[in-house]
């Protein structure tokens, strides 16, 4: 647990890392068209020369990084639960799971998190984070396929997620990959239909307007209008060139994250029930050629919601293989999570002995 614990904190760091290059970049490649700001921000300000230019961008980019980060992290929580079609739903709806998932968080010393319930026949679960709280999601499907103390090791699994921050990290890990393989598009999401449209022609006009600054030719001109679309064709292609390498040590962080993720899951859970065998009952079951399993093997290539699930299926039986998608995590052989299950209840009966 103590190097999961070390491997998510630098995975965190990591990823802050990123986060900072990314708004960095962004800040650098606006700056031609930020300059008249930065300029007026700067005569304001108590100081002068390279200073002035120093508290410009620590003015930016703190206050970028944390609003990229919170965005990130409710964003993508947002966009996962919608993708299942999943709600919060209240004890009067369902009452024994909320009976469960209270009863294990007080076994595990552990604030509930939100739950949400997905109209999906596909049994599957999973936990997200952000800085607010967490919410386990689990399908329709799970509440039909799983009872008594197989349901209880499964949302004992998602619960320890929670409580090992790992769900949190991965959903902060899950952005960039989703957004360069095109999976989220934050515009469309936020800003439907012709407004997001007619945004970018208002923001492509005040580039157009500021550029004064940097193309050197008469304002309006053809010279001048040619000048503006080859900057702004740089910085379109640059970025999206950053963008991709930015997204490259994230894919590998998760991955090299995900499968110790998913062991110590295990483990923690079947020693938070003391019931081993009921987590083998449940991997059993679900990832056992029931009807409801697809039969496709997306273990080798899935989007980034699968990487967060119970299973690595996902939530959608028929999901199509031929769409663009980047590899954030690696579930471990479900054989191979059972041999530890096993190995964990032989080492819980010696203990008991």
């Amino acid at each position: 647990m103590r190097t999961l614990t070390r491997r998510m904190l630098w995975t965190l760091l990591l990823l802050l890392a990123v986060d900072v290059a990314v708004v960095a970049t962004a800040a650098a490649l606006l700056t031609p068209w930020l300059a008249p700001v930065r300029d007026a921000v700067a005569a304001r300000l108590p100081l002068g020369g390279a200073s002035a230019r120093v508290a410009w961008w620590v003015a930016i980019l703190v206050p970028a990084l944390v609003a990229f980060v919170w965005a990130q992290l409710r964003y993508t929580s947002a966009q996962t639960m919608a993708e299942v079609d999943a709600r919060v739903v209240g004890p009067e709806e369902y009452p024994d799971l909320h009976e469960r998932v209270q009863r294990l968080s007080q076994l595990a010393d552990l604030t509930p998190p939100r739950i949400a319930v997905a109209d999906a026949a596909a049994p599957n679960s999973f936990a997200t984070g952000t800085l607010s709280g967490a919410t386990v999601v689990v399908s329709e499907g799970l509440l039909s396929a799983l009872d008594g103390d197989a349901l209880d090791a499964v949302l004992a699994h998602e619960l320890m997620h929670v409580a090992n921050r790992d769900a949190t990290v991965m959903t902060l890990a899950s952005f960039l990959p989703s957004l360069t393989s095109g999976q989220y598009d934050p515009l469309e999401d936020l800003l439907p239909g012709g407004s997001r449209y007619a945004l970018g022609l208002f923001a492509l006009g005040l580039a157009y307007v500021f550029s004064a600054r940097v193309v050197e030719a008469p304002f309006g001109s053809l010279p001048f209008t040619l000048g503006f679309l080859f900057l702004f064709a740089v910085t379109v292609l640059f970025g999206g060139v950053a963008l991709g390498v930015f997204t490259a040590p994230v894919v590998v962080l998760g991955r090299s994250l995900s499968r110790a993720r998913e062991f110590a899951a295990d483990r923690s859970a079947a020693q938070l029930t003391g019931d081993p065998a009921a987590l083998v009952e449940a991997l059993e079951t679900l990832d056992g050629g029931g009807g409801d399993r697809p039969e496709t093997d997306k273990r080798s290539a899935y989007a980034g919601l699968r990487g967060l699930c119970f299973l690595p299926y996902g939530f959608d039986t028929d999901a199509a293989t031929d769409s663009l998608s980047i590899e954030t995590r690696s579930h471990p052989p479900t054989a191979e999570r059972i041999e530890r299950l096993q190995s964990v209840e032989h080492s819980l009966e010696a203990a008991s002995v």
